[in-house]
């Protein structure tokens, strides 16, 4: 029998967290135990269900991660850096395990690298196992490929999108550079104006496009003499991301601690 994974999710009136809850409601093995949202939100003391356009759950959006009152086993976080800093610090204290959905953390990511000591976490800047599969597939294409090759990585999202370029287009440059001997830091190019010269032979490019309500665009591309390869990964709904996060959260059930990611999820590692 399989075990009862318990959650309870961050942002729980937002985009992702609505979205979060309806499929739970599709799920043997996972239980919505909570959820809560910026004390600021309208969501507020709503119930869960509901919320999400599904039935009444008799659980509240609380307005913060103390004010929980189930119990549960893995925190489900899609929300902004900051506050995905203050449920790590909770969750470690709490001994609660993690899946962590946010991007944009800029410097802080070994906060959360140190908090893998104590609890175990997967963070990964995108749950799609598609888009995991392309990781894999940039990465088999860069060792292919060498430098004879120049790289560009193209992004679209929403207008409301607050980071740029997406954490997945970034781990994209991550995995590429790393497969090809590159430091990304200094041979990251984003964005191009003017007179830029001839382009540098390890330059590695990032191109971002915020429009419309666009999911989520990706797209690694190798031009070499006379060919290119394109990976691309179009997401058409949040769906696909959530049901990614919800496999993560069954699947560090059987951690007590580490950092993962979803290539360890996928066993694509």
């Amino acid at each position: 029998m399989a075990t009862l994974t318990k959650v309870a999710i961050a942002g729980a009136g937002g985009r992702m967290g609505r979205t979060l809850i309806e499929l739970i409601q599709d799920q043997k093995n996972i239980a919505l135990c909570g959820g809560f949202d910026h004390p600021d939100s309208p969501t507020i003391g709503s119930d869960l269900g509901l919320n999400a356009g599904v039935a009444e759950i008799g659980i509240p959006i609380e307005p913060n991660i103390t004010a929980i009152k189930g119990e549960y086993d893995v925190l489900i976080d899609f929300s902004l850096p900051e506050s995905t800093l203050a449920n790590i610090a909770f969750c470690r204290e709490a001994r609660k395990r993690m899946v962590i959905g946010t991007t944009g953390f800029a410097d802080h990511r070994s906060i959360i690298e140190d908090a893998g000591s104590d609890i175990a976490i997967v963070f990964a800047p995108n749950m799609s196992v598609g888009v995991n599969l392309c990781f894999k597939l940039a990465e088999l294409a860069a060792e292919a490929l060498g430098d004879d090759f120049d790289v560009e990585v193209i992004e679209a999202h929403h207008r409301n999108k607050i980071d740029a370029p997406s954490g997945t287009a970034l781990k994209l440059g991550e995995i590429v550079a790393a497969k090809l001997d590159r430091d990304l830091a200094s041979n990251a190019i984003y964005g191009r104006e003017g007179h830029t010269g001839v382009r540098e032979r390890k330059t590695i490019g990032f191109e971002t496009i915020r429009a419309g309500d666009i999911v989520g665009d990706h797209t690694v591309l190798f031009a070499g003499a006379g060919e290119r390869i394109e990976i691309t990964h179009r997401a058409s709904s949040r769906r696909t991301f959530a049901v990614g996060a919800l496999r993560a959260a069954t699947w560090i059930m059987n951690r007590k601690g580490g950092i993962y990611d979803m290539q360890d999820v996928l066993n694509l590692c």
